[in-house]
């Protein structure tokens, strides 16, 4: 009996409730963003009546949360940054010298005399000139020793100290290095942290990134160039003992002594001890002033242990010069006059407020323990961001009505009950996405309306099966039972196999891959909450108003009922076809190779604007004169565009192994432009060093080949390993044939395109395990009849069902393609071409395959073991006749 239990009832309606009312906010956006940012500016720096009405602009009682834009969305700079982990050995050793010199004074006549020695990196070095007496000396060195501070290694020691001859050497131990890798890094993401959080910036993102990278993102933020001023200078701020003064930094000096030029530019250099006396780590804090002259100052203060060091060293070298040192500059080199015992001093030289203002910011919130060479950097301007805000909300709401028209024509009264569930499902995501704080980037957007077109699959499935029931003179309560019961496994297998897509591209990708992956996962699960529970409560309480005798599920269906098309009449031709597709692809990959983005290839992308029309001469003749190599300029056309603006991408190829173009030849590039053009704006930069694009090349590789290797498995588990290899052989073709079109055509290949790709590798397994689940359940039905024509009736069967979701995803994805915007352009275009290909393949390719491999058919005898069943799926019949 068509029936929902009321606990049941309540539940579904009541997680719908939840969703929707965490999905709130965001259609209320700018007023919830206010609120949220007096309400923080509140609890940091006190309540204005300014502040309380703007706190108060949305109720407290409500959820607050909202899904944060990303940067292609807002503005602002992205850099992906590696942390020297490297140095920090380096610096240890210079900080124990003076400790083990201390310890082998002490062992004088034993050990002789010591000197420290020039030593490879990580490494101290030190000469002893009586070798008799080495045990002592390592036994002193050893003493010196403290056991690792690790959850993993504790009880282990911090240094090995090996000797040869009469040279000692001391280093990091394996374990200790390992835990000072770990805490390099959790001390500069934190300090990264707390430098940008000293700026105000809404919602950054900052995150380790595997064993040595920091990956920053700061909505709202002017440039790239910015964000590094900010956090790329280590700020290492020391005190250090001044032994003299030379005429050049290329002087040479004595083994732990190192040349520091005055931060003037004076031509003064002073000969510094390596180890400082006290250090930045030691201060507590420090503040923007003004000295007894009113020029811009820095205050500083140290803690207990730094104030006592100071006045300690301070008293004992009253008449001595001493250095204040930032990155490794003499700021200034003032003669000790007197003890200093207050444990605060002041910073003074040729400062503005801004630089003062700054250079606070830098040693309050800490020195970075190492050096970040910055890999990969990208500035959107906030107008570009406007832009990819509003095409894809049009090209969004353009796809949903579109999917929504399309439903009511084909299912009337049940369109619209799929129509309301459509929409709860949004509503759904946008609260999920909420709820963990995600950020919403363009590949976001595309993923949601991808996912609108693909939700659509699981209520015409269900509804495709009750006009089957229907036919075949069930009542209208048994019909729509069965619909829902028949339909599931095919829907949690589809569904399933699309998840482990997303799945691996999270793992695997970054960025905005990631969010699309995150949007694409999480529709996935509300898409079957809705079709499977939603529909269905609403088409319950639809069916209990009325007697439903002798009701029809009406509707303009796309194909005629009961089809008996014979798909593999001309078999060799579609197949043939798609081999010879596939072949020309593998030439044209082969022959002409991939357009690769500088995602791949390394370099970088600047996007300009101007009222004046581009001349690609004139640009190219003004960045001749800059000797910056490989050059290409190409204009972009879009109708999203003013019609009075004409935008450009200037692409420059990578100059070095460690980072795309510097700031400086960036600035001489926008400098040679504006020359020629006054009018052009800079809306975007995008840099990635060679090191970060070839490390892509093969992520993107690894991460396709893991999600056909995947599918494979899950698809061999539930079926039979000829369905696998039917289902990849089809995935193979729509992959190859996709990039042998981009290779073609010279579009550009990016990051992007691999999750394209790896949506495809998804789209077209839906569309496989829709048709082999179908054919599974036919052969266990129709035991008598030949596997060809089984195939048969199953790609029939399911030919409205491919037509309809392939149609209403297409849909969408052309309204994206047509008004997304040239930055999601060729991302949609591969996955509309993929939608194409991967449904001609699951008809006339993976099918082709299942034909000739065949099936073993003993299911009679060994039903439980012929594949893993969901509930509710259709069991072997005893009706083995044909339909």
């Amino acid at each position: 009996m068509l029936h929902i239990p009321l606990w049941k009832r309540i539940t579904i309606w009541g997680l719908v409730a939840i969703g929707l009312l965490l999905a709130l906010p965001n259609a209320f956006y700018t007023r919830v963003e206010t609120s949220n940012d007096a309400r923080a500016d509140i609890v940091a720096a006190g309540e204005t009546p300014q502040k309380r009405a703007a706190a108060d602009g949305w109720p407290a009682f409500l959820p607050s949360g909202l899904v944060n834009l990303g940067l292609d969305l807002r503005g602002g700079a992205h850099l992906l940054g590696e942390v020297q982990v490297a140095d920090v050995y380096q610096a240890r050793m210079d900080a124990l010298w003076p400790d083990v010199r201390d310890a082998l004074r002490a062992e004088r006549d034993t050990v002789g005399t010591i000197r420290r020695q020039d030593a490879p990196a990580g490494q101290l070095q030190i000469q002893i000139s009586q070798p008799q007496g080495m045990e002592a000396a390592l036994a002193a060195v050893r003493a010196l020793a403290t056991p690792v501070v690790s959850l993993t290694a504790g009880g282990q020691s911090d240094i090995d100290v090996s000797a040869s001859g009469a040279l000692i050497t001391v280093q990091l131990s394996d374990a200790e290095r390992a835990a000072t890798d770990t805490r390099t890094m959790q001390q500069s993401v934190e300090i990264i942290r707390r430098r940008v959080d000293e700026v105000g910036t809404r919602e950054p993102t900052i995150q380790r990134q595997g064993d040595d990278r920091v990956l920053i993102e700061v909505p709202g933020i002017g440039s790239a160039e910015e964000l590094k001023a900010l956090i790329g200078t280590t700020a290492q701020l020391t005190f250090n003992p001044v032994v003299g003064t030379v005429a050049s930094a290329d002087a040479a000096v004595s083994t732990g002594q190192f040349v520091a030029p005055d931060i003037s530019g004076n031509g003064v250099f002073y000969v510094l001890e390596d180890a400082p006396v006290v250090t930045g780590d030691e201060l507590t804090d420090s503040q923007p002033a003004f000295d007894q002259n009113g020029q811009p100052s820095v205050t500083f203060r140290f803690n207990a242990a730094g104030a006592r060091k100071f006045g300690d060293y301070t008293a004992a070298n009253v008449g001595a010069p001493f250095a204040i040192v930032l990155d490794n500059e003499v700021i200034s080199a003032p003669r000790i006059n007197e003890a200093i015992r207050g444990g605060s001093g002041q910073i003074t030289g040729n400062f503005t407020v801004e630089e003062s203002t700054n250079l606070s910011v830098l040693l309050r919130a800490g020195a970075l323990p190492a050096k970040i060479n910055f890999l990969e950097e990208r500035t959107i301007g906030p107008e570009l961001g406007a832009d990819s805000i509003e095409a894809g909300k049009i090209a969004s709401l353009v796809g949903i009505a579109a999917v929504l028209v399309f439903m009511v024509i084909s299912y009337t009264t049940f369109g619209i009950f799929a129509n309301i569930a459509l929409l709860i499902n949004v509503g759904l995501l946008f609260g999920l996405l909420s709820m963990i704080g995600a950020t919403l980037t363009l590949p976001g957007i595309a993923g949601i309306v991808l996912t609108i077109g693909m939700a659509v699959d699981a209520n015409v499935l269900i509804f495709e099966r009750i006009r089957e029931e229907l036919r075949n003179s069930k009542s209208a309560a048994r019909a729509i039972e069965l619909g829902y019961e028949k339909a599931l496994s095919a829907i949690l297998d589809a569904n399933v196999t699309t998840f482990l897509t997303a799945a691996i591209l999270f793992i695997m990708g970054s960025g905005p891959v990631r969010g699309f992956a995150v949007t694409l996962a999480l529709g996935i699960l509300t898409s079957v909450f809705t079709a499977i529970y939603v529909t269905r409560a609403m088409v319950t309480m639809w069916y209990g108003r009325k007697n439903r005798k002798g009701w029809k599920l009406k509707g303009f269906s796309f194909v005629p009922d009961e089809t008996t098309w014979d798909f593999f009449r001309r078999a060799k031709y579609t197949f043939g076809f798609s081999v010879a597709m596939v072949l020309a692809s593998v030439v044209a990959f082969g022959a002409l190779g991939l357009n690769f983005g500088i995602d791949f290839k390394g370099g970088t992308t600047i996007r300009t604007q101007a009222t004046q029309a581009v001349d690609i001469a004139e640009y190219r003749a003004a960045l001749n004169t800059l000797d910056l190599g490989d050059i290409s300029i190409t204009e972009i056309f879009d109708p999203n565009f003013a019609a009075d603006q004409h935008v450009a991408s200037v692409r420059i190829g990578a100059q070095d192994e460690v980072a795309a173009i510097s700031p400086e030849t960036i600035k001489r590039v926008e400098d040679a432009l504006s020359a020629v053009v006054p009018s052009i704006e800079f809306v975007s930069v995008e840099s990635v060093g060679p090191k970060v694009s070839g490390e892509l090349i093969w992520t993107a590789i690894e991460a396709v080949v893991a999600a056909i290797a995947v599918v494979l498995v899950y698809i061999w588990l539930r079926f039979e390993w000829q369905f696998a290899v039917g289902a990849v052989v089809a995935l193979v073709h729509d992959v190859s044939i996709t990039i042998g079109v981009f290779a073609l055509f010279g579009i550009p290949f990016d990051l992007s395109i691999i999750a394209a790709l790896l949506t495809i590798v998804g789209y077209s397994l839906n569309d496989t395990v829709v048709v082999f689940d179908r054919v599974r359940e036919n052969l266990r039905k129709f035991k008598k009849r030949d596997l060809r024509g089984v195939l048969n009736l199953s790609i029939n069967e399911t030919m409205s069902r491919t037509v309809m979701t392939s149609g209403t995803t297409l849909v969408a994805l052309i309204a994206l393609l047509v008004l997304g915007g040239d930055v999601i352009r060729n991302f949609v275009f591969a996955m509309t071409m993929g939608i194409v290909i991967g449904t001609y393949s699951s008809v006339f390719v993976a099918s082709n395959i299942l034909l000739w491999l065949g099936v073993k058919r003993d299911w009679d005898k060994k039903d439980a073991t012929a594949g893993t069943q969901f509930a509710g799926a259709e069991r072997v019949s005893k009706d083995d006749g044909a339909k």
